[in-house]
């Protein structure tokens, strides 16, 4: 049952109906396929990727009653676009901002358990994409940027700093599942901190794959070097922070020891062997999918490029390593080497004892301190 609204005879009343935290749930034994991605997409980190609180408990519930996690998310994008309370007031560009960003996060979240591309995929992220640039006209704090490179064209969301002073750059990206629409909140957070910042779909993620066909080839480096070079020269040469979420941060690591642009470095849920998560092949099939049509050794190949601690290189940059205690994708030992291996001279690692993956349990507190942590190293470099 869809969320809807009640109108009666006399034209005063209208009634949102819910139905999410009232649906008792399956018996478990007999709804794996409800199970499944509740147990992969809990509260917590639906609204880290911009999911809203009551839309995620109603998808959750609906889901765990039996409906389909693709169509209920669906549904619950098209009442976001269409609110019954339309009925009572006309919108205002705020409402209609926050309803279009809504429906984006549902719709970005629809399409989480596909595990390869095909037509209807790219459409919906598509459509998600041209949802959050309709809400991204309305609030004017991000703007699109497409960097073109020798493999593609990579897109991201550039959040220009909101303070008078700007104090660097930073380059923001997700890892196999989250991409750079996912991490609005992390964009504010350092826009407010006077970092002009770039939500990047790298090599292989979101609209850089979909829409542009770019996918994660052994020569991803040169793409990022592109991305640096382009976000640079927009911001004046200013001083150059790069964050990693998930597998991101293998990558972010990689890429602070061997490109000198990189001012400061935040690796946060990185695993220490990216071809690790080849045990779960559903996992690994997502991961083939950034690599596009090629086969599964070809993949981990192209995989086993990315090295969060090369043999012959080190970083040297201020590097802040973030870590969630209960992660149950990267253990401590993980995050532990990767800080112990670095020889920066100014290195801090912050272990939450509750957090989940990538912390997304804690999304103000671990917001705060990357936000504060980047601005405060790039303005001493």
């Amino acid at each position: 049952m869809a969320a809807t609204s009640v109108q009666d005879t006399s034209g005063s009343i209208v009634t949102r109906t819910f139905i999410g935290r009232t649906t008792p749930p399956l018996d478990p034994e007999h709804s794996l396929a409800s199970q499944i991605p509740l147990r992969q997409f809990s509260l917590e980190r639906m609204m880290a990727y911009g999911v809203h609180h009551a839309d995620a408990v109603e998808l959750r519930g609906r889901v765990a009653a039996g409906e389909s996690w693709k169509s209920v998310a669906t549904e619950l994008a098209e009442t976001c676009l269409a609110p019954p309370e339309g009925s009572v007031s006309p919108l205002s560009s705020i409402t209609r901002s926050n309803r279009l960003y809504r429906a984006s996060a549902l719709l970005r979240m629809s399409q989480m358990l596909m595990l390869s591309d095909d037509d209807e995929r790219r459409a919906i992220v598509v459509r998600a994409a041209a949802l959050y640039q309709e809400a991204a006209d309305l609030t004017g704090d991000r703007q699109k940027l497409i960097t073109p490179t020798d493999q593609g064209e990579l897109s991201g969301w550039f959040y220009p700093a909101r303070t008078a002073t700007r104090v660097g750059c930073a380059v923001v990206i997700g890892g196999v599942e989250g991409w750079a629409m996912d991490f609005g909140p992390l964009g504010l957070a350092l826009a407010d901190r006077g970092v002009d910042t770039l939500l990047l779909d790298g090599p292989g993620q979101g609209e850089s794959r979909m829409v542009h066909g770019h996918f994660l080839t052994p020569a991803w480096r040169s793409g990022y070097a592109a991305v640096f070079d382009h976000l640079s020269a927009k911001t004046g040469g200013a001083p150059l922070a790069f964050i990693g979420n998930s597998m991101g941060g293998s990558v972010a690591m990689d890429l602070a020891a061997t490109n000198p642009m990189i001012a400061a470095c935040c690796e946060n849920g990185g695993p220490l062997d990216p071809l690790r998560p080849r045990a779960n092949t559903t996992f690994f099939t997502k991961m083939i999918a950034h690599c596009g049509e090629v086969d599964e050794e070809t993949a981990a190949a192209i995989w086993g490029t990315v090295r969060p601690t090369p043999a012959q290189a080190s970083v040297t940059c201020p590097l802040l390593v973030v870590h969630g205690g209960l992660d149950p994708l990267v253990p401590m030992e993980d995050s532990t080497a990767i800080f112990d291996w670095a020889s920066s001279a100014d290195k801090r690692m912050v272990v939450f004892s509750d957090g989940d993956h990538c912390v997304y349990n804690h999304q103000d507190d671990k917001h705060n301190l990357i936000g504060d942590w980047v601005a405060s190293r790039l303005k001493r470099a």
